[in-house]
Parts: structure tokens; sequence; C-alpha cells
């Protein structure tokens, strides 16, 4: 679904991501782990096509800033970006316009509800608390029914109902064949979520692993993060 090769990103002097190669499958999801500046969310922002690199970043076998892979692509920013003039219920329906959804009221219904949202649908953008911001931010990030998602830190901020709906989403979207890339440094988030990792520093892919081999190895994706980012382990890959 998703092919990453040869990946490199420089802001000046400042190799941000280093030649770095991968493919993710659909149905998977896969949890981009790393301490802060490790490079994730320059990745993300590359595979989204905002941002110029070297290397070739493909979806589905299209390049992924052509009109055939964009409409398979979707993005959930860590940090919410919403207009202050629109309401909750403009923002979707503005986004649905974008689209070119068919029968979306259904769907932006749904999803205000499932995040608690359908009593805020007249409230505007900078109205809302920055919880709020954030699960209008999922919602909308959802609501195309993208084949491929794309978070970075989606749960900062969401209470602990919005994490569980969340969680089953995603869990929901994998079991349909979608494939969902997840960045974090917080461990905990992901916890028995991910059906495989990448661990990120300084720029490089330091470990790709599978939830099954580390579960054979008896060892924690805790442990292992620890160990790679700590200098205590040699690069790990599948």
């Amino acid at each position: 679904m998703l092919e990453v090769s040869h990946l490199t990103k420089r802001y000046g002097k400042v190799l941000a991501c280093n030649d770095l190669s991968f493919t993710l499958q659909p149905g998977t999801v896969t949890v981009l782990l790393g301490p802060n500046g490790a490079g994730k969310s320059t990745l993300m922002k590359s595979v989204i096509g905002f941002l110029r690199y070297e290397g070739r970043i493909t979806v589905d076998g299209h390049p992924n800033k052509t009109p055939e892979a964009r409409r398979l692509l979707g993005y959930i920013p860590e940090l919410p970006t919403l207009y202050p003039n629109l309401t909750v219920t403009e923002h979707m329906e503005f986004l649905a316009r974008a689209y070119r959804l068919k029968d979306y009221k259904p769907r932006i219904q749904a999803l205000l509800d499932q995040f608690e949202l359908s009593d805020k649908g007249k409230k505007f953008g900078d109205e809302l608390s920055k919880g709020m911001q954030q699960k209008l931010n999922l919602c909308l990030g959802l609501l195309p029914q993208p084949q491929m998602l794309l978070m970075d830190e989606p749960m900062i901020g969401l209470d602990p109902h919005a994490i569980k709906e969340l969680k089953q989403t995603i869990e929901k979207m994998a079991a349909e064949g979608k494939t969902v890339l997840v960045s974090t440094h917080i461990i905990d988030s992901v916890d028995m979520l991910w059906d495989r990792t990448l661990i990120m520093q300084n720029g490089v892919i330091r470990a790709d692993v599978k939830r099954t081999e580390l579960a054979e190895a008896g060892q924690r994706l805790e442990d292992l993060y620890f160990a790679v980012t700590e200098g205590a382990a040699p690069e790990a890959s599948v």
C-alpha cells in the first residue's frame, strides 16, 4: 500500500530524514516511535505530500503527490488547524464538499456522535477546548474514509472515551484491509494496538520489528524502545 524508498529530507544543514526505506501492507497498523526531533513528523509530512524531499514515495503504486494517491490518503495532524469562523458542522460540510463525498450527512452525524461532539455542532472552531478541537480534528480525518490513514500524535489531549473510540476505529480500519500509520512518542498510548513498529532516532530507522516477533522474544515494546534510543542495542530489523 505504501512504499517509501530512500527518503531523505534536509532543512538547511540539518538532516531530518536520512535514506529511509520501508513498505507498509494493507490491513496493518504500524506505530512510528521516537523521541522529539527524531524525524517522525518530517516523515509523515513527506508521505502526505506537504514537503519536498529526495527519494520516492508511492501509495498503491501511485506517486504520493498525484491525484490518484491523494484520493487514497488521509491525514490527522498533531495540531488541529481549524477555521475560527466556521462551526463544527460547517467544518465537516466543507471537507465533505472538498472531497466531493456523496450521501455524507449520516457519516458526519455518526462521527460527531462517536466523539461526543453532537451538541457542539454550532460552536465555532476557536470556541472549542483543545480536547474538543482534537476530536474535531479526528472527525475531519476520518470523514473521507481513506484507504491509508496517517496520524501524528492523535491521542494527545483526548479524554478516555475518545481514546477508546479512536483505538476501536483503528482496529476496525485494519480489519477492513486499510493501512494505518500512527506517529507518537507516548508508548503507552499504542499498547497492544500495533502490528509493527518503526523506531526512529536522529533521522534514521533504528528498529523495524513486528509485534509477534517481540512477543516470541519475551520483550516489551517499552524495553525495546529504550534499548534502541538510549544506545543499549544495535539496529534491529524484521
